[in-house]
């Protein structure tokens, strides 16, 4: 298999967690550099990797062919840029970018340039998503009416020195979470015609919205997606209803949490979710009654890197394109516009 050399542009928590991992257990790549500015936190799980200290020296390493921007979401545009012009190709973190004409720059560099630019969109690997998508292409609901998804976390304290809670960064919930749950929206209705939004600040002591639900418009479908900072006790992440039945979910999946652990993604178990945490299907498809545990296939984040390699390799293109990830990005720009002048925006 050939080998893919990268760079990795940080080592904070989604390098750690995600990255790092993901590619280290794939064999089509080779982690050559991962910046630190001043620590050496990689070092020990990662001794052949060397460490630099400058962006830089990932650009103009011969052997790095695909750099990771996976650095604070307000230097994904620039850093993306300087890789794409120094001929690499480019994985950004979500968010993409943080307005959709810097977004379309970069895909039309990336055409100019002859390179690969996609966006780290994990949960569309989420086993509960696959399970989702599964269950509506085998008709099981009959034709689906209503799909709401949450993505909640409880953090009630404002953490003190970080970008993630100033204003100034530009970030807030619809560009953390909403991008997940916009993007698997997405994947499964295509773009959506317009836009309701309500975007709320509840923690005290917050400065950037942490909290939001979100109406996306498509014909003969109510889509709600929902998530906020102060939900202590969770409900169903999913509910979907249809002519024939419904789907609900609670609880998430465990890959996150698994490498957070320190655990390798790798084995026939990875991914899978224990049966009591499983959804519960209630259907009459086909003329027969069913209700009850509705297994839930296994998690797999390491099939984008897979995916990543093949289009890299065999010059196909990816299964998270830059456009796709662009239209997250054109999505929330119509949210907040519909908050603040509380009409439905067409996207």
């Amino acid at each position: 298999m050939i080998k893919t050399g990268v760079g990795l542009a940080s080592y904070g928590m989604s390098g750690q967690v995600f990255h790092a991992p993901l590619l280290h257990v794939n064999p089509g790549f080779e982690i050559i550099s991962i910046l630190e500015r001043s620590k050496n936190l990689s070092a020990g799980r990662y001794p052949d990797v060397q460490v630099v200290r400058t962006y830089e020296e990932l650009l103009v390493d011969d052997r790095i062919a695909l750099i990771i921007v996976n650095t604070p979401d307000p230097l994904h545009y620039d850093l993306a840029r300087q890789a794409l012009l120094a001929g690499k190709h480019v994985v950004t973190e979500k968010p993409f970018v943080q307005n959709s004409v810097r977004g379309q720059e970069l895909i039309d560099l990336a055409v100019r340039q002859g390179r690969l630019l996609s966006v780290f969109q994990n949960r569309r690997w989420d086993g509960d998503f696959l399970t989702i998508r599964k269950i509506l292409e085998e008709g099981l609901l009959g034709r689906l009416v209503e799909y709401e998804a949450h993505f909640d976390r409880f953090r009630n304290i404002i953490q003190e020195d970080t970008w993630k809670e100033d204003p100034a960064s530009g970030t807030s919930i619809l560009f953390n979470l909403g991008s997940h749950l916009i993007d698997q929206a997405i994947v499964l209705f295509g773009k959506p015609e317009h836009v309701y939004a309500d975007i709320r600040l509840l923690r005290n002591g917050g400065q950037i919205d942490d909290a939001f639900t979100l109406l996306m418009g498509y014909p003969g479908i109510k889509v709600t997606l929902k998530a906020s900072y102060l939900v202590k006790e969770p409900g169903p992440r999913f509910y979907l209803h249809g002519t024939k039945g419904s789907y609900l979910k609670y609880g998430i999946d465990p890959q996150e949490e698994a490498l957070k652990n320190g655990e390798w993604p790798l084995g026939d178990n990875w991914g899978r979710e224990p049966e009591p945490d499983w959804g519960v299907l209630n259907t009459e498809a086909g003329g027969k009654q069913f209700r009850g545990k509705y297994k839930t296939l296994p998690g797999r984040y390491g099939s984008y890197y897979e995916d990543i390699h093949r289009s890299i390799t065999k010059d196909t293109k990816p299964a998270v394109t830059a456009e796709q990830a662009n239209l997250v990005i054109r999505v929330i720009e119509a949210a907040r516009e519909s908050h603040e002048t509380g009409r439905r925006i067409p996207v």
